[in-house]
């Protein structure tokens, strides 16, 4: 936790809510981390990689990607992206598209 803190990042559910929350019209686009310039040591272990990536990202939750900005948000359900592919799959099967 001392390596997020002395670069400005916190790890605390209320932090992660805030950044959540940010408004993706109200955002500077080049204020935003390029997802496609973050480069992570491989041999770091797992978890000195995740800070790693949210030391470089800042905002996991918004972010660009080239010339994209990328918001990502998530539902609150127990659905798992396999189930909501697979219900999208069988939708697109039954409509013939």
């Amino acid at each position: 936790m001392e390596k997020e803190k002395e670069a400005g990042i916190s790890c605390e559910k209320e932090d992660f809510g805030k950044i959540r929350d940010v408004d993706i019209r109200e955002v500077q686009r080049e204020t935003l981390a390029d997802i496609l310039e973050i480069k992570i040591d491989e041999s770091l272990s797992d978890e000195e990689k995740r800070e790693e990536f949210i030391r470089q990202i800042k905002n996991p939750y918004l972010y660009r990607q080239g010339d994209y900005v990328v918001k990502l948000s998530f539902s609150d359900t127990d659905a798992t992206l396999t189930d909501r592919l697979k219900e999208y799959i069988e939708h697109v099967a039954a409509d013939g598209l």
